[in-house]
């Protein structure tokens, strides 16, 4: 069975990946989120979960947020360590959320006025700090703040998810995920059934 597994630190990134991922995957290609307590939770598992999975086919998207950690590639890279010692590295891509997972809501507002039923989020696309959001300190903060606080994480990564725009690129780290989610459907479908 051609299958995608998502390992992801928390579930608010299951609930949007559930509503995006039947938008960009082929019906060839099935999914399975698989939901941590947090990054250490995450980090303590990820090796035992991938070497215990028994679909050989099976290829693994590790996705973490960056949070307050000061380097993102020191992260990767640990992450990336950890799919070496699963003995199954070459299926495994790992991507960072910079700074969080709220960092591609606010790259896209209007998915957020969509999902939230709210209107004039859009025209703040245009602010500096809304243009490229992956350099902003607290995306969670923002987002709650900009929605007046009727942003919630899971009910609205799962509403959000079905208008995020699968182009967009003013987060560089939602660009990465879309772009490592096509990869490894291509190298699915390319292999035999």
């Amino acid at each position: 069975m051609r299958e995608l597994v998502f390992l992801l630190e928390e579930r608010s990134a299951e609930a949007m990946l559930e509503t995006l991922l039947p938008r960009i995957l082929s019906t060839e290609i099935q999914f399975r989120c698989i939901p941590f307590e947090g990054k250490q939770d995450l980090e303590k598992q990820i090796v035992r979960k991938i070497r215990a999975y028994q679909n050989e086919q099976a290829r693994f998207i590790v996705l973490r947020d960056q949070d307050s950690h000061p380097d993102c590639n020191a992260i990767k890279h640990k992450l990336l360590e950890l799919c070496e010692t699963s003995g199954k590295a070459p299926q495994c891509l790992v991507r960072i959320a910079c700074k969080e997972l709220e960092t591609f809501y606010l790259a896209d507002l209007e998915a957020v006025e969509h999902a939230l039923g709210m209107k004039g989020l859009v025209r703040h696309q245009q602010n500096r700090k809304f243009r490229a959001p992956d350099r902003l300190g607290s995306p969670s903060r923002e987002l709650k703040v900009l929605t007046n606080d009727r942003y919630e994480k899971i009910a609205g990564s799962r509403a959000i998810g079905k208008h995020l725009q699968l182009d967009n690129t003013r987060s560089l780290s939602f660009f990465h995920l879309i772009a490592a989610i096509r990869h490894l459907e291509a190298e699915l479908l390319q292999e035999e059934a």
